[in-house]
């Protein structure tokens, strides 16, 4: 009986060491993926302020060579939705872990052709056509990555802990931008003007191909989420659940976007935007400013982890309110610093502006992946995480730059920014919080399905 005993003791103790391994194996494989995707779509973003203009659209003055740089910009976002839809239908049917490494292959490669691809003084107006559509490649690819990649974690972790696994994704952002922007500082620090638009460039797109391997290694170790294979084993899979989730969960898709309004388009104005205008207005060096960016991006490493765990503790409706509400409160002195000048002071604001993004970045994964059942949740979260996209993300930069020129001061884009969030607090208000919930039961969401 006490062998019996000991040998049950060593299974448990077996299974227990094995389930730590995996959370951990799969907290890091989000955090990775995220990191490599977003390290991709950000290095566009970077290069599409500062390269782009002249290098696909040279027949152009600066500001329609901005417009046009930032529409092709904004082609990604407006194909995140239609990527959450395809991979969300492969994700809910045959699993997050095989779906998560398409979507790394196609952001990888897409990535890398951008690196190789001539300017317009090479092939003319082939340039830019081949540059939106790479840049489509890349939106469907994010648009099927980070639903895949919260859930990843989300699923495999202690529930009382959820705000925090499912910001390892969340950390991929500013790990992405660190790395992204870090490696265009560096390369604009050490390269002429001339060298650096010419191919200094082009070298972060190419080392995609060696992220993409890293990337690849680590998810193929990972086993599927027991939330899913459960789910699996009952044979309770969707036979349409992108269809499904619009169906029965059409309202916690639109609050999920609307949630997503005052945390995704200032951070597009506060990371890419900024680079213009600063420039443009002081003509302060790009390195400069890519600095300040790093060095904002490089403090969310601590900040989106310590929100997402307050979340746990207080829910994440009072910590993702408070960031709205923050980003309300800086949206005009943020462009009274920029707009009056000055080293320290424009470091300092860009710094703060990420504080706000942070409150609500790092709940915000699981705040709206808790929203959906587990059969429709990698469907509906990524179509409620990816539509505010195409309204909020995508526009933001091309907007600010019309609105600057439109009215000639920066405070129109200060009400743009708060226009946003009066959006977001009042679908943040009407969301259900289910922090302390159950997702893995199917009866916490009898009440909408």
């Amino acid at each position: 009986m006490v062998l019996g005993r000991n040998e049950a003791n060593k299974v448990i103790d077996s299974q227990a060491t094995e389930q730590r391994t995996q959370v951990r194996r799969a907290a890091f494989a989000s955090a990775i993926g995220t990191t490599i995707e977003w390290y991709d779509f950000f290095l566009y973003n970077t290069a599409a302020a500062l390269i782009f203009p002249q290098l696909f659209f040279p027949a152009s003055s600066s500001y329609a060579g901005a417009m046009q740089s930032f529409a092709t910009y904004a082609v990604g976002f407006a194909a995140r939705p239609v990527g959450a839809a395809i991979f969300g239908y492969w994700g809910d049917r045959i699993g997050r872990k095989a779906t998560l490494v398409i979507t790394l292959l196609l952001m990888g490669l897409a990535s890398a052709l951008v690196g190789l691809l001539p300017g317009a003084g090479s092939i003319g107006i082939a340039a830019p056509i081949v540059l939106v559509v790479l840049r489509l490649v890349q939106g469907i690819a994010i648009g099927g990555e980070w639903s895949g990649s919260v859930l990843l974690a989300m699923e495999w972790g202690d529930q009382r802990r959820r705000g925090l696994l499912g910001s390892f994704a969340q950390i991929g952002v500013p790990v992405g931008l660190v790395l992204g922007t870090g490696g265009m500082t560096l390369l604009s620090a050490v390269l002429s003007d001339a060298a650096f638009d010419s191919w200094g460039w082009r070298i972060p797109f190419l080392l995609s191909f060696v992220l993409v391997g890293i990337g690849l290694v680590i998810r193929l170790r990972i086993m599927e989420t027991p939330m899913f294979a459960a789910i699996v084993a009952k044979q309770q899979t969707s036979r349409s659940p992108v269809v499904d989730a619009i169906k029965h969960h059409w309202r916690e898709i639109l609050l999920s976007a609307g949630l997503r309004f005052s945390e995704q388009m200032p951070f597009y104005l506060f990371t890419s935007y900024v680079l213009v205008y600063v420039v443009a207005e002081h003509h302060y060096s790009r390195t400069f400013v890519l600095n300040a960016v790093l060095v904002a991006a490089a403090l969310e490493l601590v900040t989106i982890p310590l929100f997402s765990q307050l979340s746990d503790r207080i829910g994440r409706k009072r910590v993702y309110l408070s960031g709205a509400v923050l980003t309300g409160l800086l949206a005009f002195p943020y462009f009274a610093v920029l707009k009056a000048g000055g080293y320290v002071p424009i470091f300092l604001i860009v710094i703060a502006s990420m504080i706000g993004h942070a409150m609500q970045y790092g709940p915000q994964a699981a705040f709206i992946g808790e929203s959906f059942p587990t059969h429709l949740r990698y469907g509906g979260a990524g179509l409620g995480y990816q539509l505010a996209s195409v309204f909020a993300g995508g526009p933001a930069p091309l907007l600010a730059t019309w609105l600057l020129q439109v009215t000639g001061t920066p405070y129109s884009i200060s009400a743009y920014i708060l226009l946003a969030v009066v959006v977001t607090v009042l679908c943040a208000v009407l969301i259900t919080d289910r922090s302390r919930a159950d997702i893995a039961d199917h009866a916490t969401y009898a009440r909408r399905s």
